[in-house]
């Protein structure tokens, strides 16, 4: 979307009142999401369910009086459910799905002491401007890391969602027990929890189909229907019923627990237990709330800062501030922690919210409920608040998120895969520690220069009055990006130059770069500048995707052979160059085939040969249409060829390279 600057909203007081009926809108209907997934992630997280609400109400409307990030929703996070729960339970408190017990209320307390010096040290983060840190860590680490924790959340909400008994198992236990949980169901709740998550799979494909203009959040319709048959079940009461000669027992402990009287928000408010940091454990848990939720905050701001119709920036420092200050004042009053949250934003975006104050109504909206509606939130079922965290972690942990690291580097696929395996096994910290080890192994082995790991080699050379060419050597790795970044910035858009990035001297520039640096095109782009990436003709890329890691060394490519006769020359020489092929070879040639052979006499024939150099892609697309329109009605030859070439750009045409961008 292309604006006058003056018509891109902005949020202070004159923004709050020209876009008030937009914001409130979406505020409402970002309510409507957030309300169940406020009590569900705190009811999973080891808290009781007012803390995700504490959480939602403060996030809203402090950080949209200190950040400048428009349209993202601050609030709890499926993210930061294994952190909180594995607090609690280091801290002996089993959480709230059995009602919360007094170990239960003393965890909780110590939680939010670990929680008041998490968000200091956040606010300590921005006050020192390192909100660049987050940008070391590599993608495929922190892609394992949810995905890791979206297999955990399924396996710890699994039984909730059946109403069998949870139990404080290691997530691999927990997973190999779920055969055990099947078995030890509550058929009626079971019946709320397995409805609730066939329609959130479901409803996508039912909006497309018969409902596009519905605007109803999916999370209220499984609220709805979930209270309804809990009503219908008698939730209510305590009772019994049989099924298949079993006997099962129904009640309130199926239930949200919440305050039934109005106002009865303010008897849930809760203080620190300040002496739990006296233990050493405490401040394992403080790191870790420190760094994880640092790190998905600022990484989902950026991703809403990328979908903003407006094109705005977050100051990234700013908001982790604005993170910092609601989640010490949440912590202090029993509040779950917070993070920049990526899909009620989106949610935010797509419901016409205009500036920050969207946010702030999507609390203060959240704040009346439990206020005066606290009865009707008491009869919402745990199975169906749990059913949709399960929904939440498969889509943590989509299969696609697989193909799409194949497909981006098979060294990316092992780092992946080597954070979610080393999540599952030990603890967030380690398993992201574990990927970034792996990391840094595949480039040893792809001939990074160890010197170079964290250092950036850079050589600057005016090469006109507006721009400048930075030469890189050794290597361009996620490790050495910082600096490299930095200088970017300054020359660039400081300084207002031109950039050309002259990666011809290095051994490897990884995936990160690769990425970073399209990014940085695009950032310079909008500021009416111009980045050029140069240098890659001697660099094999890992895999065909645009950022795949480039290693220096010849280049992989094939090579097409076709056999044919004379009369075919014409057709396959225009359909080669039509899918993608940036030259040929034809030359005539006789010969026989089998067919040519009978009684041991055969007879020669004139053909054409023709050979032609291309990437993987463009030979799969050729071998497609000779399969299709050639060998099936003509006799012809072909054979396919795996060389490596020197240049490689001499055989990629410019519009290859153009489709291939995401």
């Amino acid at each position: 979307m292309t604006e006058h600057k003056a018509d891109i909203p902005v949020g202070n007081l004159l923004g709050f009142k020209k876009h008030l009926k937009y914001d409130a809108l979406a505020g409402m209907m970002v309510f409507l999401i957030a309300l169940p997934l406020c009590l569900g992630i705190s009811i999973a997280s080891g808290y009781p369910p007012m803390a995700g609400i504490f959480t939602a109400v403060i996030g809203s409307i402090v950080t949209s009086l200190i950040s400048n990030s428009e349209l993202t929703i601050k609030g709890p996070a499926a993210g930061l459910i294994v952190i909180a729960i594995g607090c609690i339970n280091d801290f002996q408190g089993d959480g709230w799905v059995n009602g919360g017990s007094d170990a239960d209320w003393g965890a909780y307390r110590a939680a939010l002491a670990v929680g008041v010096v998490a968000s200091l040290l956040q606010i300590a983060f921005s006050l020192f401007r390192a909100g660049i840190l987050s940008e070391f860590f590599p993608k495929s680490a922190i892609h394992g890391m949810l995905s890791a924790i979206g297999v955990i959340i399924i396996a710890k909400q699994i039984p909730v969602m059946l109403g069998a008994t949870p139990e404080s198992k290691e997530p691999l236990e927990l997973l190999l027990h779920i055969p055990h949980y099947i078995a030890e169901a509550n058929p009626a709740i079971a019946l709320i929890g397995l409805i609730s998550l066939l329609f959130l799979f479901t409803w996508p494909h039912i909006k497309k189909n018969w409902l596009k203009w519905a605007a109803i959040p999916p999370q209220l319709i499984v609220l709805v229907m979930a209270v309804l048959i809990g009503l219908y079940l008698n939730l209510m009461q305590d009772h019994a019923y049989k099924f298949l000669e079993k006997e099962h027992l129904l009640g309130e402990k199926f239930l949200v627990p919440l305050p039934t009287e109005i106002l009865g928000i303010l008897t849930q408010v809760t203080f620190p237990d300040f002496t739990a940091l006296n233990q050493l454990k405490a401040w394992k848990w403080i790191f870790m709330f420190f760094i994880i939720g640092t790190l998905e905050s600022i990484l989902s701001a950026k991703a809403v800062d990328s979908i903003d119709p407006w094109k705005r920036k977050t100051d990234m420092n700013r908001d982790m501030l604005g993170v910092g200050i609601a989640n010490l004042l949440a912590s202090l009053v029993g509040g779950l922690p917070m993070i920049s949250e990526i899909v009620r934003s989106k949610a935010n975006i797509d419901n016409g919210a205009r500036t920050r104050f969207a946010d702030m109504w999507h609390g203060v909206f959240l704040l009346l409920c439990v206020s005066f509606l606290p009865a009707v939130l008491h009869m919402i079922p745990l199975s169906a608040l749990a059913a949709m965290l399960v929904y939440t972690g498969f889509r943590l942990a989509h299969p696609s998120e697989f193909m799409h690291m194949f497909h981006v580097g098979r060294e990316q696929l092992i780092i992946f895969v080597t954070t979610l395996i080393a999540t599952l096994a030990t603890d967030l910290l380690i398993g992201v520690a574990a990927g970034i080890g792996m990391k840094f192994f595949i480039h040893l082995l792809n001939g990074v220069p160890l010197h170079s790991f964290f250092k950036a080699y850079l050589d600057v050379e005016q090469v006109s009055p507006d721009t400048v060419k930075i030469h890189a050597s050794e290597s361009a790795v996620f490790s050495n990006w910082i600096p490299f970044k930095r200088q970017i910035e300054h020359i660039g858009l400081v300084q207002r130059n031109n950039i050309i990035v002259d990666v011809s001297d290095t051994k490897l520039v990884d995936h990160t770069v690769m990425e970073k640096l399209h990014e940085m095109q695009g950032e310079m782009q909008e500021a009416g500048l111009r980045l050029e990436l140069v240098g890659l003709e001697q660099h094999q890329a890992l895999s065909t995707h645009s950022d795949a890691a480039r290693k220096r060394g010849m280049a992989r490519m094939r090579r097409i052979t076709i056999v044919a006769e004379s009369s075919l020359e014409d057709a396959l020489q225009r359909e080669c160059i039509a899918r993608g092929a940036t030259g040929f070879t034809a030359m005539p040639s006789r010969g026989i085939g089998r067919h040519n052979i009978a009684n041991g006499v055969w007879q020669t024939e004139s053909n054409i040969r023709l050979e032609t150099i291309v990437p993987y892609d463009v030979c799969d697309d050729i071998l497609k249409y000779l399969k299709e329109n050639i060998l099936n009605r003509y006799r012809a030859t072909v054979c396919v060829e795996t060389i490596e070439v020197i240049l490689a750009e001499q055989f990629t045409s410019p519009s290859s390279d153009a489709e291939k961008k995401h």
